[in-house]
């Protein structure tokens, strides 16, 4: 909706969008939480984790772009949320991954047009890692639900005033 002077903002009622959750298994301790985060973050903003969201499971950070891509292209989803976990001192390979990570989920949600929202977390320490997945810094999953409702809503809107294809 349109707002004097601010632009154009997206609801944060997620009644009656469909969302697909992309998890890597890599680092699970950490990655579970981050996914109970973002399914508690779909419920309270009006999804049903069970009829609304679907949740595919993938070996690691790495693989979450093309599994993001192809959910994206099957017109099923409004939004789709990846989520991982990537902590240096646990990745001989971090920068790879890493850098894979972030323009694969980048090329996926342009390539299809549906948001694409980043919910990997990119860390030092398993400790900083744990804190973000629901511990002393909140829960980077339920942000990126958030993140994601927000975000469809407002291209719904755009699109429905002709303002976005």
């Amino acid at each position: 909706a349109a707002r004097a002077g601010r632009g154009h903002v997206g609801s944060l009622v997620g009644t009656g969008l469909r969302a697909a959750v992309v998890v890597g298994r890599f680092n699970e301790l950490v990655t579970r939480p981050l996914l109970e985060g973002c399914l508690e973050g779909f419920e309270r903003h009006g999804l049903d984790p069970e009829a609304d969201v679907d949740v595919a499971w993938v070996p690691g950070s790495f693989e979450l772009p093309l599994v993001a891509r192809r959910m994206g292209d099957s017109g099923r989803y409004d939004a789709v949320v990846c989520i991982g976990a990537v902590v240096r001192g646990a990745t001989t390979h971090y920068d790879a991954v890493v850098s894979g990570a972030t323009s694969g989920i980048l090329n996926a949600g342009m390539q299809t047009g549906v948001p694409t929202i980043f919910g990997v977390l990119t860390c030092d320490t398993m400790e900083q890692a744990t804190d973000r997945a629901g511990g002393k810094a909140g829960n980077k999953g339920f942000e990126a639900a958030v993140t994601a409702i927000e975000t469809a809503n407002l291209l719904k809107d755009l699109k429905a005033e002709g303002k976005a294809a």
